[in-house]
């Protein structure tokens, strides 16, 4: 079990200098589904790792539908991947539970979520579950402590995606700080302009050139695409239908 220091307000620790994403693929679709989405970046993965000797570890947001898909699709592929569920997500569930027990200026509330946080990161999240559920039946009605079982059900009901302990001596993501930053300079940064008006292909068309462009793939296709556009507007003879007759 990994060793994970208490998160405090008043502690002093050096913050060590994170993991560089290396060979970043991105893709984007606001036409395409889910579903579709998904395979895609399967394929990206498996053309990676054909013979499927990798970890595959996937980082999600902790919505259902999409757990759903990518384990539906990694069935289909046979191929064993690891879900780490986001631990940013976990985190802003212990700040609603927080709200039960603390008031939204008492500063013991940041601790309170540290504890618990840093307990659920050591790879205990059964544990912080039931010292949140043993807090509120000593303290809290039931009108007061509903976002506190909100908080232990997301931790119940996601306890096979939480073994941070597992994840971080693996060297495994747990956050998905890169995932969002992706988002946003590839969608947010071009498609949520203030002012700006889409249509549905139009805004496909960008976000298929943005990925193009990030993927590092624009020379190979603007040298593809001033081939095909000269073909288009001059197009060759097409001598192979004329016998010679002379």
């Amino acid at each position: 079990m990994a060793r994970v220091p208490a998160l405090t307000t008043n502690g002093h620790r050096t913050v060590r200098k994170g993991p560089v994403a290396r060979a970043k693929w991105l893709t984007a679709s606001v036409r395409e589904d889910a579903e579709t989405v998904i395979a895609a970046a399967f394929d990206q993965a498996e053309a990676r790792d054909p013979e499927h000797h990798r970890n595959w570890v996937v980082l999600i947001d902790g919505a259902t539908h999409q757990r759903e898909l990518i384990q539906t699709e990694a069935a289909r592929r046979g191929v064993t991947i690891h879900i780490v569920l986001d631990i940013v997500h976990v985190i802003e569930k212990l700040w609603a539970a927080a709200r039960c027990f603390h008031t939204a200026t008492d500063p013991a509330a940041e601790d309170w979520v540290g504890i618990k946080a840093a307990r659920i990161l050591a790879g205990d999240a059964p544990g912080a579950a039931r010292d949140i559920r043993t807090e509120a039946d000593r303290h809290l009605s039931d009108d007061q402590r509903a976002a506190a079982d909100k908080a232990c059900r997301y931790l119940e009901n996601n306890a096979d995606f939480v073994h941070y302990g597992q994840a971080l001596a693996a060297g495994w993501p747990i956050a998905s700080g890169a995932v969002e930053g992706a988002a946003r300079h590839l969608v947010a940064d071009r498609l949520d302009i203030t002012g700006s008006r889409w249509t549905v292909p139009g805004a496909e068309a960008v976000l298929t050139l943005r990925t193009v462009i990030s993927n590092g793939d624009f020379p190979d296709y603007w040298i593809f695409h001033a081939r095909q556009e000269h073909e288009r507007l001059h197009p060759l003879p097409d001598q192979h239908i004329y016998a010679l007759q002379a």
